[in-house]
């Protein structure tokens, strides 16, 4: 919902400022419509749903994985793409992976939005209806921007997002940022954001020349200062920082891989999570005793480490395998 134009709506029609309240109140509990929000009088009701969409974002097709996991295609009102999962865990987290951007600019290899074409930032609104769509569905408890896109390349957009989702039932500390070290703005999130929101780095190789090649954002922004930052986010929170390492085949995964990752990293910062690859054409993923092997070294180290959970690969809603490619007709949620 864009609150903006709620917001003059309203305002055009002589309404008290608390009405605008009213309606994000009801939408972030799950209201379905506006018809919903019985302590706005039937004829208020009846205006803005002719005057204000419920939603920015039309889905245009879901996909349910045999997990218990989902993913959304959503298009925006000019008709970009862009994907949305909700992974559901035996201990009751109902978990968010959300997009900030319609595609990628950035081009990691292993990566299948960055194979897409790039369309555009997804506004601060766009960003929140992907949570309030599957709000609209149940209870949800975390979110991690880790979806489409770059969060710190639109980091204003996410962040206004970001410090809504209390509302919809997801607190900072259950809120995670994910970048690949892209250093404006990733500077500026850890200078000033002030709440507990968690950041993780994508890493995926323990030197520059293996990530420059993975990650041509490690030619313009190197290991070195995107790890000071993320050190810098700690002696100011106080909060451990997350590595992403996907685990490719022959690529990332070596024993001499893992020791020089365990050098590389503070076991007091970070928190490393190993994740098996879900192909999109470019790798092969690494076997489950190179993952285990792997996590030996830093185990050895006394460098947290786990190994993610594969959630929806078979609706390919896996890390790494959102890419929105298929067109279909775009219908109202």
């Amino acid at each position: 919902m864009d609150l903006a134009v709620l917001e003059e709506t309203l305002a055009a029609r002589g309404e008290p400022a608390y009405r605008t309240r009213q309606v994000w109140e009801w939408a972030a509990r799950g209201a379905a419509g506006f018809e919903e929000m019985t302590n706005l009088p039937a004829a208020l009701r009846a205006a803005l749903g002719e005057a204000v969409p419920f939603s920015t974002l039309s889905r245009t097709a879901e996909a349910r994985s045999k997990d218990g996991t989902v993913k959304a295609l959503f298009s925006t009102h000019d008709g970009h793409p862009l994907e949305t999962v909700l992974m559901t865990y035996r201990d009751g987290r109902r978990s968010l992976c959300i997009s900030s951007q319609s595609g990628c600019p950035l081009t990691c290899t292993f990566c299948a939005t960055g194979q897409m074409r790039f369309h555009r930032n997804l506004t601060a609104s766009e960003i929140l209806d992907q949570a309030l769509y599957f709000r609209r569905l149940g209870p949800i408890s975390h979110a991690v921007f880790m979806g489409m896109g770059e969060p710190m390349m639109n980091l204003d957009a996410v962040l206004e997002a970001a410090r809504r989702l209390p509302d919809v039932g997801i607190t900072p500390r259950r809120t995670t940022i994910s970048t690949v070290g892209w250093l404006p703005g990733l500077t500026r999130f850890v200078s000033e954001v002030e709440e507990p929101i968690r950041l993780a780095i994508s890493l995926h190789a323990p030197d520059d020349a293996l990530r420059s090649m993975l990650m041509p954002v490690n030619l313009r922004y190197p290991l070195a200062d995107v790890l000071a930052e993320c050190e810098r986010r700690f002696e100011l929170r106080h909060q451990k920082v997350f590595v992403e390492y996907v685990m490719l085949r022959g690529v990332n995964d070596r024993v001499e891989q893992a020791a020089q990752l365990a050098r590389l990293l503070d076991r007091k910062i970070y928190k490393v999570n190993l994740i098996p690859y879900n192909p999109t054409g470019a790798y092969e993923g690494s076997s489950r005793d190179a993952i285990a092997a792997f996590k030996n070294v830093l185990d050895r180290a006394r460098l947290p480490a786990t190994v993610r959970l594969t959630r929806g690969r078979d609706i390919q809603a896996a890390c790494g395998q959102l890419a929105a490619e298929r067109a279909v007709e775009v219908t109202p949620c």
